[in-house]
């Protein structure tokens, strides 16, 4: 028994530290540092304007394209230092023929459709530009996207700049929209306490840039180029820096079932990249990089998961031990989960029956998460996660606001 003790503890703690202690832990290493003046933001040279690539890799988006290039001619940049450029490999839905027709894009098109990494290995041999900007052809980007990102560049150490990526929000948001936008949030001030100590862990690639001299093609099989792509900008020894006045909004999935799609995806595409960029584990050769790697993503992809799975029968057979329905720590703890788990169901139930009761959103989405994590595991042990992206269909945006994420 004082051994199932020893593992209950053990992984309540990895889970606990999975999700919100290494915030904690962040929040208070970064106050220490300001208090003791070692902590400096570098805001970057607003003047810095050198000319940028805005990279879009797109299949069938002929629905988005006459907002896209408008939002994308209204960027406050100089729009001769902007180089348009999109890849529409595979489209067949008149996307590349509409895009002719405009005179400052530039158009790669081919009628295979290899996947969007192939597309951008492709693509980036004809970008001339010093910096690259990635965008998707379905999100608006704010009016200052481009300025915000380019100046933090004016550091030589920075060598990938990932901006922020928003959901639209209304007044009646279903469980994946709320859950989606609460939890961007998060990751969003996660992701600035990162910078500040020191790199970002991936970028977002709804918006993201790097030094174009950095590019490494990436392997055609990739789930997750943006992560692959900033990570081993982060491991030839440059940082990946956070802007959040630089963004990207985007709707959020359309329901759950669409939502749930999205992220299993993402999770196969998160244990392929752990798999490959295994090397960054060794936290003697890249140091605070690999703690920050391993404390935000890997745990969260791999290991908690699990344990959430093992933890409620450990706890189940430790309750047992004191009395199921005494008041002691281990029974309120089981207890505690039982509930938790409820809430989710109750929100599941409620979601497909279109009642709105967003205090279920956070268990309901959080449990969304974690089964992602094994289906995508699944599949990527069946190697039949395609490389080809499958939209998830996405909500509508009339009479919504915008959610910061």
């Amino acid at each position: 028994m004082e051994v199932l003790k020893y593992l209950f503890w053990v992984s309540l703690f990895i889970i606990f530290y999975s999700y919100l202690g290494y915030g904690i832990v962040l929040f208070l290493i970064i106050k220490i540092r300001r208090i003791l003046g070692l902590s400096k933001e570098f805001t970057g040279n607003t003047d810095y304007e050198p000319e940028v690539t805005l990279f879009v890799a797109a299949y069938n988006e002929k629905d988005y394209l006459d907002r896209k290039i408008q939002n994308s001619r209204n960027l406050e940049y100089p729009q001769d230092k902007v180089t348009q450029l999109w890849v529409t490999d595979g489209s067949d839905d008149g996307t590349p023929e509409i895009l002719k027709n405009y005179d400052d894009i530039k158009v790669l098109h081919q009628p295979e459709r290899a996947g969007k990494i192939a597309a951008m290995n492709r693509g980036m041999k004809h970008v001339k530009t010093p910096i690259v900007i990635f965008s998707d052809g379905n999100t608006d980007l704010g009016k200052e996207s481009i300025k915000e990102i380019v100046r933090l560049f004016r550091n030589p150490k920075v060598g990938c700049v990932s901006g922020e990526k928003r959901i639209y929000g209304s007044d009646a948001d279903s469980a994946s929209g709320a859950g989606e936008g609460m939890y961007w949030k998060y990751e969003s001030q996660l992701k600035k306490w990162d910078a500040e100590l020191y790199s970002v862990v991936g970028a977002a690639g709804e918006l993201f840039a790097i030094r174009t001299e950095l590019w490494q093609e990436v392997e055609k099989d990739t789930l997750l180029d943006d992560f692959m792509i900033s990570l081993r900008v982060a491991m030839s020894g440059y940082t990946i820096q956070y802007n959040p006045n630089a963004f990207a909004i985007e709707t959020a999935s359309a329901n759950v079932k669409e939502e749930l799609k999205r992220k299993i995806r993402i999770s196969a595409g998160g244990i392929q990249s752990v798999v490959r960029l295994r090397s960054l584990l060794n936290v003697f050769k890249y140091g605070i990089l690999s703690f920050q790697y391993i404390s935000h993503r890997v745990l969260r992809w791999t290991l908690t998961p699990l344990l959430l799975l093992l933890i409620l029968p450990m706890n189940y057979l430790l309750a047992k031990s004191e009395g199921l329905l005494s008041f002691g720590m281990y029974s309120f703890l089981f207890w505690g989960q039982i509930a938790f788990y409820a809430a989710a169901l109750l929100g599941w139930f409620l979601e497909h029956r279109k009642i709105r009761l967003k205090a279920l959103f956070i268990p309901y989405y959080f449990f969304i998460m974690n089964l992602s994590v094994y289906l995508g595991f699944g599949r990527y042990l069946k190697g039949n996660q395609t490389v080809n992206w499958e939209r998830a269909q996405r909500g509508k945006t009339e009479k919504i606001a915008v959610q910061d994420s």
